[in-house]
């Protein structure tokens, strides 16, 4: 089983289109001229992706004024997306990839280990771009717990 080509420091992101929470339309078009943080999670009430989704929101002040938006994607429904946002009180916007056609643009599925059996699955990550949809730092297989405090060090925050 092959990997999808993750993006590089440099590389264009790729063309898409997603629904957000709140059942809007989302491309490329949605982020012209703005600092995008994507993180990239597996399964929306799910410990891990609950703690990293919830400390992105703890941070969100320190990310905003450093000029960053941040938009989770998850293959969750729009209907799942916008009740975790709910419950949780997020306040950033989040994509719905239920077929995984973002995440697979993004390089963000592949192989996964788990017991010794592999499949393929979301690979939790990270993509920083800036105004103008160029990759300034793309992290791949992050842990949930600790990113984001990773994340607010590499980008001098």
């Amino acid at each position: 089983m092959e990997d999808f080509a993750k993006l590089e420091k440099g590389d264009q992101i790729p063309q898409f289109d997603a629904l957000t929470q709140s059942g809007q339309a989302f491309s490329n078009q949605s982020i012209v001229g703005k600092k995008t943080i994507f993180f990239f999670f597996p399964a929306a009430g799910s410990p891990g992706c609950t703690m990293e989704s919830v400390e992105f929101n703890n941070e969100l002040e320190a990310f905003e004024s450093g000029g960053f938006q941040v938009v989770g994607v998850s293959p969750d429904s729009v209907v799942k997306l916008a009740e975790f946002q709910d419950r949780h009180g997020l306040n950033y916007t989040f994509l719905s990839d239920e077929s995984f056609a973002v995440h697979k643009a993004f390089g963000a599925y592949g192989n996964k280990s788990l017991y010794g059996k592999l499949y393929r699955g979301v690979l939790r990550s990270t993509i920083v771009i800036d105004e103008n949809g160029q990759v300034i730092l793309p992290l791949y297989n992050v842990k949930a717990t600790g990113h984001v405090a990773m994340l607010l060090r590499k980008l001098g925050l």
